[in-house]
């Protein structure tokens, strides 16, 4: 008997729950930027925004950038547990549509991130400004609603563009060698090299939506967008990769 596709979602689900490393890396996403959102607007967050060119929104989120790295870590090791023991191989057994299989995967990494990523996104504006004194800022200021909201979205893409790298790459060891010293290093040299080139890769795109007013050629919404593109090109890369291989 087929399963249904609900049938398929919840064996999915429990997949998710079931791994330690899966949930841990999915909680460190709140837990890692609220860290860091906390340890860095109550040493700098003052001096930081009594410069004259200073972002107050873009500061208000810049620890997103460590729950990016968890969200990679999330989007890749929700995956990369059915390529351990053979364990794709009796999935395929129970769900030999691959589409089906494939599509409730990333439908489930995807709600997931989103949920967790908007709750981070709006947990860290609201905290951060705990510490900011007279430059604290409401979500009514002009940009920061949508960059709350953004955030959020922009750690959903970076999680699916990892899932889909990994149903390609079959590892997330793999996933991880070579999307964190992406972010992290080549990035921000390639940024310091040609802004132009940089603000089309796809976290610096993304970030775009968390400046309050326009950053090169890009506005906030375009440069999600690159970053949805990215993660779309991941996620098709995947469906070939699992229709067309063996498990």
């Amino acid at each position: 008997m087929t399963m249904s596709t609900t049938a398929v979602l919840r064996s999915e689900w429990i997949k998710i729950r079931s791994v330690r490393s899966v949930t841990g890396s999915l909680i460190a996403v709140l837990l890692a930027t609220l860290a860091m959102t906390v340890l860095a607007l109550s040493i700098a967050g003052r001096t930081e925004a009594e410069k004259t060119d200073a972002d107050l929104i873009f500061n208000a989120f810049s620890a997103l950038n460590f729950g990016q790295i968890a969200a990679i870590s999330f989007g890749a090791t929700a995956i990369s547990s059915e390529y351990l023991n053979g364990a794709l191989r009796i999935s395929l057994a129970a769900v030999p549509r691959r589409n089906v299989l494939y599509a409730s995967k990333m439908a489930l990494v995807g709600t997931s991130a989103l949920v967790v990523g908007l709750v981070t996104s709006f947990s860290a504006f609201l905290v951060g400004q705990m510490f900011m004194g007279n430059y604290a800022i409401g979500l009514g200021e002009p940009g920061a609603l949508r960059a709350a909201f953004g955030g959020g979205i922009y750690l959903t893409l970076m999680a699916l563009f990892a899932a889909g790298l990994a149903v390609l790459m079959r590892s997330a060891t793999a996933v991880l060698s070579l999307l964190i010293p992406f972010v992290l290093i080549v990035s921000f040299v390639v940024g310091d090299v040609s802004s132009g080139v940089a603000q089309y890769l796809p976290d610096r795109a993304g970030q775009l939506v968390l400046h309050q007013n326009d950053v090169g050629s890009l506005g906030p919404w375009s440069g999600l967008a690159v970053t949805a593109a990215w993660a779309a090109a991941a996620l098709l890369a995947g469906w070939w990769a699992i229709r067309r291989r063996d498990a």
